[in-house]
């Protein structure tokens, strides 16, 4: 079986839910995922055979790449684009304007000028925290420099060391994969930057993502590790109910839905009841509406096309697909028992990780002010493989994402 990382082609671009794995690989990614959980137990457990390491997800915005070209030497600054078969590398400040507008425009301007003196080897990936858009803010009678790339508000005592160094910054930056290669299209990825290995300039604020636990609050306590080992137990029993096979016909019959039909896959329906704020609290009911689901979402493209002749392939496909869908309604009520008990589990690990303070004070900007929030997540790598998933409270993301005043809102 070909890596995690292999089957996306080595490139940190989107990262996966450590619970949808197996709905990204089947059987493979089901096991994946009970045996990263697992390893972060023993971790936060205490144990020295860990073979996990863990990253804060910060919540910045854009991605943004930063390099040297291995084909002409020059160093760049690119968006997502980079590992494109055409990639749009901006070199200069004349390539930025003929792409980009705004505050984009801008910040890439900035970063071009300023992650040119770090001299970087390879290619780094990171999120962009902030560049002339610092803020000062007084938080429940405390004042901060803040700053605000996405949804979370990042907060950082005025008085303290990291304040003075962020007030002196023209640009922030927490990188977190590093990319090697002979030339762009075949560069691969490893989750971490060694920002020592950077040269340090106090025009630029950066990090790597690396969770700091300098408190010693992360670790479980003996009561805690044999709560969560009992919920991995469940987790291991329910995995062993799932029917291999028919899962693996299932996830190809996912596959076809494509073009007008990717809103009738079950990730798409499971993603909205996290939109919703809804768990699942009868997975055999969960799996059964999922049939409901495909009905409903096929029949919009029938009531959408015009003529008999399309109208008729629709209630085709709509009755082709349902008629297969409820074949696996009983094991999709196992799968989705499976990942209740993968973010049970899941969430005693980040409600364990959120105790530690971590660099800076995280809030979302509400109508009526400053709430406290949690950061964005965690990810955890596998020291071996270098897989990596994603550990997030869906939930509370979900909710400020609806809730909060985001960057672009102000």
């Amino acid at each position: 079986m070909k890596t995690l990382l292999e089957q996306s082609a080595n490139k940190n671009l989107h990262l996966e839910h450590l619970e949808d794995h197996i709905l990204n690989f089947g059987v493979d990614g089901g096991r994946a995922s009970l045996n990263f959980l697992r390893s972060l137990r023993d971790m936060l457990a205490g144990s020295a055979r860990s073979s996990v390491n863990m990253t804060v997800k910060w919540d910045g915005a854009p991605a943004i790449f930063a390099g040297i070209d291995p084909a002409d030497g020059k160093f760049f600054v690119a968006k997502k684009s980079v590992f494109n078969v055409n990639p749009k590398l901006y070199k200069s400040n004349k390539e930025i304007d003929n792409d980009l507008s705004g505050d984009l425009n801008s910040k890439f301007k900035i970063a071009l000028a300023e992650f040119s003196k770090l001299g970087i080897k390879g290619v780094l990936q990171g999120d962009l925290m902030f560049t002339n858009d610092i803020s000062k803010d007084t938080i429940d009678g405390k004042k901060y420099y803040t700053f605000q790339p996405n949804t979370i508000v990042y907060a950082v005592d005025i008085d303290s060391d990291l304040g003075q160094k962020i007030k002196s910054a023209k640009i922030g930056v927490v990188w977190h994969t590093t990319y090697t290669g002979k030339d762009l299209p075949s560069m691969k990825a490893k989750f971490g930057v060694n920002v020592k290995s950077l040269t340090q300039t106090s025009s630029v604020w950066m990090d790597d993502a690396s969770y700091k636990d300098v408190s010693g609050r992360s670790t479980f306590t003996q009561k805690e590790t044999d709560y969560i080992t009992s919920i991995l137990s469940n987790v291991g029993k329910t995995f062993q109910s799932i029917n291999g096979p028919m899962l693996r016909k299932f996830l190809k019959l996912q596959e076809s839905m494509t073009g007008a039909m990717i809103g009738a896959s079950y990730k798409t329906y499971n993603n909205s009841k996290v939109r919703q704020g809804e768990k699942v609290k009868n997975p055999r009911k969960h799996a059964s509406e999922y049939v409901k689901w495909v009905e409903q979402n096929l029949q919009k493209q029938i009531d959408k096309v015009k003529t008999p002749n399309a109208k008729q392939k629709y209630k085709n496909i709509q009755k082709q697909y349902t008629i297969e869908i409820k074949k696996h309604a009983n094991n999709l009520a196992q799968v989705a028992k499976f990942q209740n008990f993968l973010i049970d589990a899941k969430m005693q690990i980040v409600k364990k990780l959120n105790n530690v303070k971590q660099l800076t004070d995280t809030f979302i900007k509400t109508k009526n002010g400053f709430k406290v929030t949690n950061p964005e997540g965690y990810v955890a790598i596998d020291r071996v493989s270098g897989n990596a998933v994603k550990l997030v409270d869906r939930m509370e993301f979900s909710f400020n994402n609806f809730t909060a005043i985001k960057a672009w809102d102000k």
